[in-house]
């Protein structure tokens, strides 16, 4: 297991001492190797719940959705789904299929510097049965359940501008 750094993960201090994303500066701290495989980025209609909490359409293709695996010593721990309003990343490396943002701060950095500094987030977590792709991207053993982490990212006007799915072994 990977321990998170709970409410001092996103934390501005952390990034800029550090200058890493959370998950490598819990990685780091916790004397172990991160690294992220990005595995698909697509502009896509978002499901409704997720539209409703970006306030953005779900009629069309208002976000960028973001696939990641997330490794600690070449295990896998994480299978992160990110959506981001298009509005708030057209233009930018977060954009494309490529694993490094260029930014210390990873996406949080990347969406800083386009004026959306989290100011606050809210985690709902619940546990469940993993899906066929996550079992497989988490080398999850038959029957055993995961835990998802549904994190909701919100700037210094209230304006959410992200939505992850963080889905770990239970």
């Amino acid at each position: 297991p990977l321990l998170r750094l709970g409410t001092n993960r996103y934390s501005r201090r952390l990034r800029e001492e550090l200058g890493m994303s959370p998950f490598r500066a819990e990685a780091a701290k916790q004397g172990r190797t991160a690294r992220i495989k990005l595995t698909s980025v697509d502009r896509v209609t978002p499901p409704a719940e997720v539209a409703a909490r970006l306030r953005v359409s779900d009629q069309e293709a208002s976000v960028i959705r973001r696939e990641n695996i997330f490794y600690a010593d070449d295990v896998p721990v994480q299978h992160v789904t990110t959506y981001l309003p298009w509005e708030f990343v057209e233009g930018t490396v977060l954009t494309r299929l490529t694993e490094r943002t260029g930014h210390p701060g990873g996406i949080h950095g990347v969406l800083e510097d386009r004026g959306h500094t989290m100011a606050r987030y809210t985690e709902q977590i619940s546990a469940r049965m993993p899906r066929p792709l996550e079992a497989r991207n988490l080398e999850t053993p038959p029957g055993v359940p995961v835990i998802e982490v549904l994190h909701v990212s919100y700037d210094q006007d209230d304006v959410p501008f992200e939505v992850t799915y963080f889905v770990m072994r239970a």
